[in-house]
C-alpha cells in the first residue's frame, strides 16, 4: 500500500507543478484552456489562487511531499490527517471554482480525486491497522 500512496502523492505533485506553472504563465494561452468552462490560467491567476502571499499551487506540492513521505514511513494516522485536511482545502477550493468563478482547471480537479484517494486508502489502511491491533481480531 506504501508504494501506491506515493505513486499518487507524486502525481500530484506532477498536478500541482502543472497549476503552479500556469500561476507564473504570463505568455500564449493555458495549453489546458478548453472552453469557457474550462481554463486553468483564469482560477491560477484569480485572487483565490493564492493563500498569504503563497500560491495554493507550491501549497499543494508541499502538502504531497509531506503525504509521500508520511507514506514512506507508514505513518498512515498522520497521513490520514494531512490526507484530510488536504481533502477539505481542496473541496473549499473546488466550491470557490464553482460558485464564485464559474470556471474549473483541469488540474484541480485531477488534484481533488487524487487527495480523495489517498485519504480514502489512508482511512482504510489506518482502520484496518486498528482492527489487527484490537481484541476483535481472529486469532490464527
Amino acid at each position: 500500500m506504501r508504494y501506491v500512496l506515493i505513486l499518487l502523492a507524486a502525481l500530484g505533485i506532477i498536478v500541482s507543478a502543472l497549476a503552479l506553472r500556469e500561476h507564473y504563465r504570463t505568455e500564449g494561452d493555458s495549453p489546458c484552456s478548453i472552453n469557457e468552462r474550462w481554463d486553468c490560467g483564469i482560477v491560477n491567476k484569480s485572487p483565490y489562487a493564492m493563500l498569504a502571499g503563497i500560491p495554493v499551487a507550491a501549497l499543494g506540492i508541499a502538502g504531497y511531499l509531506l503525504m509521500s513521505a508520511l507514506a514512506w514511513r507508514r505513518a498512515y494516522r498522520f497521513l490520514l490527517a494531512a490526507a484530510l485536511a488536504g481533502l477539505a482545502f481542496s473541496l473549499y477550493l473546488a466550491r470557490i471554482e464553482a460558485r464564485v468563478l464559474g470556471v474549473w482547471c483541469v488540474y484541480c480537479v485531477i488534484s481533488l480525486g487524487d487527495v480523495s484517494l489517498i485519504a480514502l486508502l489512508a482511512l482504510g489502511t489506518t482502520v484496518a491497522s486498528l482492527f489487527r491491533k484490537s481484541s476483535f481480531a481472529p486469532n490464527p
